[in-house]
Formats: structure tokens, sequence, C-alpha cells
């Protein structure tokens, strides 16, 4: 079995705030066009325009209709991929050390030339994070971009991972959360931040940003006129709609 390094110089991951995330399915877009170059074999589809697709995805975002309590119900938006555990079993549970996880970044990654596809990683994962690859017979998972966030031909700004350079609400952010004074371990502390599903003992990298509540519409102010617009405009009628609620 292979073994997890005793620590990491770093521990890149995701902080994603599920406050902002509205579920349009940027991250997963741009996941998957990101990792059909690059990096390890290409995420297949299976007959993508018949009457049951199906395909690899690294990414994927789930929307749950949710009622807490004395407030209204809300729908939050939920997007999944490996957490890049400290402790992560599927990296122990490989039989052939193809899932590995790396001392300079802390990435999990598979080596896809050594992966036999036993698929016993997937059965370790409590996170549902892995994918198997039909097509090339090996897992898949999230790399974090790790090819994206190296390459020096790219400009500063678009190394990071693709979901994150992509998401049009800034709901996903990526750096080192080892630490402390990183822009995101201070989000994680200034939000309330929390590791996902913690009693598994995974000690996962990434973090969620809870939503924050909303049951407090009757507090806000009415619509006002916006300059320029005519009460029989586009905006006014808007203004009006919105008001009904």
């Amino acid at each position: 079995m292979t073994c997890l390094p005793a620590r990491t110089d770093k521990a890149l991951g995701l902080v994603i705030d599920l406050d902002t995330c509205v579920g349009c399915h940027a991250c997963v877009t741009a996941c998957k066009g990101w990792n059909d170059q690059g990096y390890g074999v290409p995420l297949s589809d299976q007959d993508p325009y018949g009457a049951a697709p199906s395909g690899v995805f690294l990414n994927r975002v789930h929307s749950y209709q949710v009622q807490p309590e004395e407030a209204p119900p809300q729908i939050i938006n939920f997007p999944r991929s490996c957490l890049h555990c400290a402790d992560a079993p599927c990296v122990t549970v490989c039989p052939t050390g193809a899932s590995y996880k790396r001392v300079e970044d802390g990435i999990v990654l598979v080596n896809e030339d050594a992966c036999i596809g036993c698929g016993l990683c997937a059965w370790a994962c409590p996170y549902g994070a892995r994918e198997m690859d039909p097509t090339a017979g090996v897992m898949k998972k999230c790399t974090l971009c790790v090819d994206r966030i190296y390459n020096d031909t790219l400009p500063e700004e678009d190394r990071v991972p693709a979901c994150v350079r992509t998401c049009p609400t800034g709901a996903r952010h990526f750096g080192d959360l080892a630490d402390p004074d990183s822009a995101v371990s201070q989000l994680v502390a200034r939000r309330d931040g929390f590791a996902l599903m913690e009693g598994q003992g995974t000690r996962p990298t990434n973090r969620d940003l809870p939503p924050r509540p909303k049951d407090r519409g009757a507090e806000a102010p009415p619509l006002t006129p916006i300059a320029g617009d005519p009460a029989g405009g586009f905006l006014g009628w808007l203004a009006r709609m919105l008001e009904k609620f």
C-alpha cells in the first residue's frame, strides 16, 4: 500500500463560498475543458448525443433545497471535487502506488501509468470524488490544475485552477491553507469556514464557507429608480416586478 508523507511544505486547496455559488456550472465546464488537454488522459464521454449520455467529470455541482429553522427554504448549490485530504484514504488503499500525495504542495494525484483501474480508491473516498474513466481504464480526480498553476507561460492571473479562474461570482478561491496569513486562510477564519465531514478523520484541505441567512428580505430597502431609466423602461418594469415578492 502507498504511504502518505509525514508532512507537506504547503496545503494548496480550494475555499468555496456556498453563499455566492449560483450553480451556473461554469466551473464544471471549465474543468472539463482544461482537463481535455495537458495533464493525464483526456476525460471521455459515453454516448454524448444519445438517449443516455454520460461522461467523466472532476468537478460537479449539486443543488439542494434546505429548510433552515424559522426561515424560508433556500437553494444551496454545492460543488463537489477532490478535497486533497491530509490523511487521504484513497492514497493508503492504493495497491500500486498510483495514488500519491505530493510533499511540495499537498496535492493528491494519480499516476495513470501505474493505475490498474481496480477502483479501491473510489471505494475508500468518503466524498465520492473519484471517477473511473471507462475509455482509459484509469481513475480520474481533481488535480487542482497542477499543469496550470505552475505554468510560467501563462499570465500570473491565470495560474489558478480553471474552475477558480472562470467562476463568475467569485465563489471559488485558491491558495495555501497551511499558511495562516494567506488570503484563503484569513477568509476561512473570517467566515467560519468548515471542513466537510470532519468525523471521517481524513482532514480535508478544502474548506466551505457557510451560506448567510436569507430571511432578512423584509429589512431590505425598496428599490429606487436608476438615473436615466424612464418609468416605462426595462429597469422600471423589473423594479415593479421585484416589489411584488
